[in-house]
């Protein structure tokens, strides 16, 4: 019983080491119907696209931008 106990721990503490994708292929195609040239690196055009493609707001977006390299 005590190794199932620590085989279920294990598992669940691997488990949050696989993330998942951050850019889906609608996201890439909501991106390219904004800008022709989107670059993700560009405030102006991240913050846009995550306001519009992913529905966040301003604050949200403008972080994640940040955090993401966008100046």
């Amino acid at each position: 019983m005590h190794k199932v106990a620590v085989l279920i721990i294990v598992a669940l503490t691997l488990s949050g080491c696989w993330s998942e994708p951050e850019v889906t292929g609608s996201t890439n195609s909501c991106a390219t119907n904004l800008y022709t040239q989107y670059n993700p690196k560009v405030m102006d055009q991240c913050v846009a696209v995550c306001i519009k493609c992913d529905r966040g707001n301003v604050t949200t977006c403008s972080t994640s931008c940040t955090l993401k390299g966008a100046r």
